[in-house]
């Protein structure tokens, strides 16, 4: 079982600073923060509305980080054309909606398959990593595979918002269906990642599914860092996933 990556998603800087039209904080400031505090990656969502990132801050995240910048995208012919100027280690690629206020559930390849598969080819060809954001559903996984996507990565919202309301039914429910989705995907060979949601009551249980190689972790973190400071806050949650992977290696 190897290291459980930790990228972490400095979107929510961003919606600090534009609150006010300021300059601060920076979100490569605290991408650097993050990184020497145990991040493995950075990942940074830039939105068709540019509500938090900035076409100048993926730059600037692209030039200075030493560390695989994740770039989360829309399936846009726009998105399309930044990603291939930046070239950055990888991209993601998400469903979006004006209205939302954050990703809403996974994408439907089903009902997209044609048009996501020419997205992924051309990523994939410009040697950038792809991977899909998507519900923990079997389907789902198998036609992200069959349109080449090496990496999936399972919205896990639904499962971290059910054990902060204590429903602990749901809960259990929720966290099952991602560990069959993520044992299904690495049957395919898939590249297994999680995401969305995650708290430090809710990362344990996530980081102890062996299929996954890396969690995405944004809004909490930064949350927290209004309490703790940054570093605290991914040096804890870095540690937790490693204590809850050295449990499952026991367990194993």
């Amino acid at each position: 079982m190897s290291k459980l990556r930790l990228g972490v998603n400095i979107d929510h800087v961003a919606t600090v600073r534009n609150a006010r039209g300021a300059d601060y904080p920076d979100p490569l400031r605290a991408a650097k923060i993050a990184v020497a505090a145990g991040a493995d990656g950075i990942t940074a969502h830039l939105r068709e509305d540019r509500r938090h990132i900035r076409d100048s801050d993926m730059d600037a995240l692209k030039k200075e980080l030493n560390v695989p910048l994740n770039f989360e995208m829309a399936a846009t012919d726009e998105m399309l054309e930044i990603a291939l100027r930046i070239l950055p280690h990888a991209c993601c690629l998400v469903p979006e909606k004006r209205e939302e206020r954050t990703t809403e559930g996974g994408l439907d390849i089903l009902a997209n398959e044609s048009t996501l598969s020419d997205y992924v080819a051309k990523l994939n060809k410009a040697g950038i990593r792809v991977s899909l954001f998507i519900e923990a559903d079997e389907a789902q996984i198998e036609a992200a595979k069959r349109i080449g996507a090496p990496v999936v990565e399972l919205h896990t919202g639904a499962y971290c918002h059910a054990l902060e309301m204590d429903d602990a039914k749901k809960a259990s429910a929720d966290l099952q269906r991602i560990q069959d989705a993520a044992s299904h995907g690495a049957k395919l060979e898939l590249e297994m990642h999680a995401g969305h949601g995650i708290t430090f009551k809710s990362v344990k249980p996530i980081a102890m599914i062996p299929e996954f190689a890396e969690l995405n972790i944004g809004h909490f973190l930064i949350s927290e860092a209004v309490f703790i400071g940054l570093d605290a806050a991914v040096r804890q949650m870095r540690g937790l996933m490693n204590e809850a992977r050295a449990q499952r290696a026991k367990i194993a």
